[in-house]
């Protein structure tokens, strides 16, 4: 019994993707007749199916014929991914680039849902290095792409974030709201994060911001290594190189150089 409630509700979702992907320029409004008939089911099934894709804003209806249409989340979602994938792709030869200039780690990260996900991570060739976590949801708060991603982003996204706790991953890891608020004002003031050992024991790492064409911010991008090759004055070091590559990515994107003349000033 589980298991056939478990194929009739991938049944459901593996139909309304066949719906929504009914929709074409050719075909932008369709309404439940129409519908029906592609997708072979009864009108009542569509129907409901239509209703509840209209509710979470899959679908729009047009008052007048009562013909249903993509709805804004559909966009919202489409312009999502391709932001996203806009990044990764150009990223990645300036990526490639800072790796082999540093010789460490080098990461493209971005937030989602409260959540740090790495895009890209392209590990350093020493023996000794720091473990990829491309792909996973990581806290925000102590990482030094979380940092940036969250000094020059919305101001509602930190407080959401200080209101859900700043869970200590390590004795390093700042936990107190105000300190960290206090964090996030020197961030942005200076243009760059640091991570001294404050996700991960033994590892550091520095980040700065990426931006888009409306010179939001779209991504972080950061060198992380352990800690008997980062050393502070390494970081400093790199820094330049760092903040050349991020400036570099956000013309790509349309954006502006922002931060270059800050990228000179010592690491703390």
């Amino acid at each position: 019994m589980q298991n056939n409630k478990k194929d009739g509700r991938l049944s459901s979702v593996a139909t309304a993707m066949l719906l929504l992907k009914s929709f074409s320029d050719e075909q932008s409004e369709l309404g439940i007749g129409a519908l029906s008939r592609q997708l072979g089911l009864a009108k009542s099934t569509v129907h409901r199916l239509a209703s509840t894709l209209l509710d979470a804003g899959m679908l729009d209806q047009n008052k007048e014929t009562g013909k249903y249409r993509l709805g804004l989340t559909v966009f919202e979602l489409g312009m999502l991914a391709r932001r996203k994938m806009d990044i990764y792709n150009e990223a990645k030869i300036f990526l490639r680039e800072l790796r082999e200039k540093t010789q460490e780690t080098v990461n493209l990260a971005i937030m989602r849902d409260d959540s740090l996900i790495y895009l890209n991570s392209l590990e350093g060739p020493s023996a000794i290095k720091v473990r990829s976590h491309m792909g996973l949801r990581l806290s925000a708060h102590c990482s030094a792409e979380g940092k940036v991603l969250l000094a020059f982003g919305a101001p509602n996204d930190r407080a959401k974030i200080i209101a859900q706790g700043l869970v200590a991953q390590t004795l390093n890891t700042i936990t107190d709201p105000t300190a960290f608020s206090e964090e996030m004002k020197l961030v942005e003031s200076r243009g760059y994060a640091t991570d001294y050992e404050e996700s991960e024991i033994g590892v550091r790492s520095i980040a700065v911001p990426v931006f888009s064409g409306e010179n939001d911010i779209a991504a972080a991008v950061g060198i992380s290594g352990p800690v008997q090759r980062l050393t502070k004055r390494t970081l400093a070091l790199y820094l330049p190189t760092l903040t050349k590559a991020a400036d570099a990515i956000s013309v790509k994107l349309g954006a502006g150089t922002r931060y270059s003349s800050q990228a000179l000033r010592i690491v703390k």
